[in-house]
């Protein structure tokens, strides 16, 4: 069985890895355009500004294939792009919770999925990569920045097998509150944002313990099963949390946990004679939070 392995951070140098998944860093850049600077061609592309590259803001699908493969594989070669998929739903859900925590800025999400194929030390790799790009609005000055940004990736033709695997990797993941409310605090200072800190911050710190948290819990979540093309159902008869695929319209359950998926509406397991069973139950999706 080839290596599974996972990580976070800024490194290139890591161990080889056949089937991995990872975390891309987050990174602040600077939108020059509307800056008299930036006007004069004084900032160029490329170029530094208080420590950020300068960068037009670009749609989630654009920095994936522009900036975040070529930085996580540089020596990839023969890539080819498979699918784009705009998430709407991810991107929404940033906005909503963008609006209870931080008010005071203008924040605007766009999030895309993208499968592609490219080979890497010999080796024909299948991967998919999801992020979510936060323009910082009028507050930010043209600050914006990739946020959540990682990829599963396995053999070519080898993805799917390795995604339950995958999945208990992602789900491992905890969200330390404490060093998240420094780091949203240390992201307005880079950004030279000085609107009411301190006690916004207050603030922030008092919604992570009870919203922050489940919020993007459910988010990394979300995220994750669209990359792998799942879907949570609560069992109608143990009322616990299931994973199953998402490519069909209905799932149906019995007491024993037998599983049957169908696209027709108007089936029903319980009069099918050929199964000879009366007590299938429809799984309903699991509710989301936030529900508003």
């Amino acid at each position: 069985m080839p290596s599974v392995f996972w990580y976070r951070g800024t490194g290139r140098h890591r161990a080889a890895s056949i089937v991995s998944i990872r975390w891309l860093p987050d990174v602040l850049f600077f939108d020059a355009r509307h800056s008299p600077a930036g006007q004069m061609g004084l900032l160029p592309p490329g170029s530094n500004y208080n420590g950020m590259t300068v960068y037009p803001v670009i749609p989630a699908h654009q920095f994936i294939a522009d900036i975040a493969i070529p930085y996580a594989h540089p020596q990839a070669s023969n890539l080819r792009i498979l699918e784009k998929k705009n998430l709407t739903t991810v991107a929404q859900n940033f906005q909503r919770h963008a609006r209870v925590v931080a008010p005071m800025i203008d924040f605007s999400y766009d999030a895309a999925l993208v499968t592609y194929t490219y080979t890497e030390n010999g080796i024909r790799y299948n991967e998919k990569m999801v992020c979510v790009i936060e323009n910082w609005g009028r507050a930010g000055a043209g600050l914006w920045g990739n946020k959540e940004t990682y990829y599963v990736r396995a053999p070519e033709n080898e993805l799917t097998a390795y995604e339950a695997v995958l999945g208990v990797i992602q789900n491992s993941v905890i969200i330390n509150r404490q060093w998240l409310a420094k780091e949203l605090q240390g992201q307005q200072k880079r950004g030279e944002i000085m609107i009411n800190t301190q006690r916004e911050m207050q603030r922030i710190g008092e919604e992570i313990t009870e919203h922050r948290q489940k919020t993007n819990g459910e988010i990394h979540n979300d995220m994750f099963l669209t990359l792998t093309n799942q879907e949570e159902f609560a069992n109608p008869f143990t009322n616990e949390i299931e994973t199953g695929s998402n490519q069909w319209k209905y799932r149906w359950v019995n007491a024993g946990g037998e599983v049957i998926y169908t696209n027709d509406a108007s089936y029903d397991p319980r009069t099918d004679i050929r199964l000879n069973r009366s007590d299938y139950r429809k799984t309903p999706v699991r509710e989301r939070f936030p529900d508003k």
